[in-house]
């Protein structure tokens, strides 16, 4: 009989997130087991930090800049002057030198005051950043760093019109000539690019090689040729433009080439990988800001005589919401410190993504429901958060993508 359906018989394979590791010295070394909402002083110092600054320097604008579809030139400033778009960065490029849990704990707090504030300091944080110091020359470096840290958005360009989810169906083209490229081709919905001030553009230097010929390459926003389009009506995160990007024979030298020829693919799926933990911390900020803006509002509406919250029903459709929104918030966590130390962790960074998304559309469309009437109106901001959440099941790998990706991890576990 095969051993899979021996009854009662324990399994040979074990879930991997099921496995306990050893460390061995435990004592010796110092290491301490903690929660994982156990923070380091530097971590917490910055955690407030940006709680303070996201209340007193974003709140007020939120609603203009949804309205108006326009981040605030103030806001951005802000952003750089506290050090948020440089966190990981070592301080001899201007940066502030913290962790990378540090960027999740950031991009959670602002996400709860407006995600589309969040979303630029996770994209810098998480791509431009991490681009730059993983793949980048010295030169590069030196170049570029001092710049992303101070004052320049980057803006990544993988995605166009035939290639979504298959992202390395990719059609831009960059054409050797010397000690040059030559880029042609159109992008579509790229995150940040109104503000950008440097692109990373995915393009194909040898399509007979299929995605083993995608390179990627550094252009500043100036370059003769570079055409970024009018900017996406979106349904959320408005204040964060999402535009069209033409290259119309766009020069590029050979040095500004990242990394190597043909290894593009591999640092999108990297940096992608990564950036996941980042939405996730983004959906999960998301919720718990409109979960924190709901409940005080069930507890002061009275209905019946008593508050809203002290019906029954109520209080466990809330309690399901705190116990799923705490359980994003520890695969996320557990996502982020897994990469952190440098372990595996892209399924538990797609099973954050996946779940916080989902989480996050869940909660924004409970709080909803128990506002009533003033919930589904912009007298509150509870509708926006509704609206914000949608792009967590899209960007960065969709709902689908995650689970594939899950599921492929499983394959290998048993």
């Amino acid at each position: 009989m095969p051993v899979y359906l021996a009854p009662w018989r324990a399994s040979p394979c074990a879930f991997q997130s099921s496995r306990s590791e050893s460390m061995p010295n435990l004592a010796s070394d110092g290491v301490v087991c903690a929660p994982l909402q156990t923070f380091t002083e530097e971590e917490t110092m910055l955690k407030n930090m940006v709680t303070k600054f996201a209340q007193e320097r974003v709140a007020p604008l939120v609603q203009k800049m949804d309205e108006n579809s326009k981040m605030e030139d103030s806001v951005i400033q802000g952003l750089f002057e506290q050090g948020l778009m440089s966190i990981e960065l070592g301080e001899e490029y201007g940066g502030t030198g913290a962790s990378f849990f540090s960027i999740i704990l950031v991009v959670e707090e602002l996400a709860k005051v407006d995600p589309a504030v969040s979303l630029l300091c996770e994209l810098q944080n998480t791509l431009t950043n991490k681009l730059f110091t993983t793949y980048g020359t010295e030169e590069q470096k030196r170049t570029y760093l001092p710049r992303v840290a101070k004052d320049t958005i980057g803006s990544f360009c993988l995605s166009e019109a035939g290639s979504g989810s298959d992202a390395f169906a990719l059609k831009t083209r960059a054409e050797k000539r010397g000690d040059y490229y030559v880029i042609n081709g159109s992008k579509m919905w790229i995150s940040l690019a109104e503000h950008a001030g440097v692109f990373f553009v995915m393009a194909n230097t040898d399509p007979s090689l299929g995605y083993r010929g995608i390179t990627c390459f550094i252009v500043d926003r100036d370059t003769e040729g570079l055409h970024v389009g009018k900017k996406e009506d979106k349904l959320g995160i408005r204040a964060s433009s999402t535009c069209p990007v033409t290259f119309e024979n766009v020069k590029v030298p050979e040095t500004n080439i990242l990394g190597q020829v043909g290894q593009g693919y591999k640092y999108a799926i990297g940096m992608l990988n990564t950036g996941r933990i980042g939405i996730a911390a983004q959906m999960l900020g998301l919720a718990q800001g409109c979960f924190d803006h709901t409940i005080p509002y069930t507890k002061e509406r009275v209905q019946f005589g008593k508050s809203i919250f002290d019906f029954q029903g109520m209080q466990h459709q809330i309690a399901q919401v705190a116990t799923q929104l705490e359980a994003a918030r520890l695969l996320t966590y557990n996502a982020a410190r897994l990469a952190e130390t440098g372990r595996p962790f892209i399924k538990e960074a797609s099973m954050a993504k996946y779940y916080a998304a989902e989480v996050a559309t869940l909660t924004t469309s409970k709080c909803i429901e128990w506002m009533g009437g003033v919930g589904f109106t912009k007298n509150y901001p509870i509708e926006k958060y509704y609206r914000d959440c949608k792009i967590g099941t899209i960007y960065e790998g969709t709902s689908n993508i995650q689970l594939s990706t899950i599921a492929k991890s499983l394959a290998k576990e048993y």
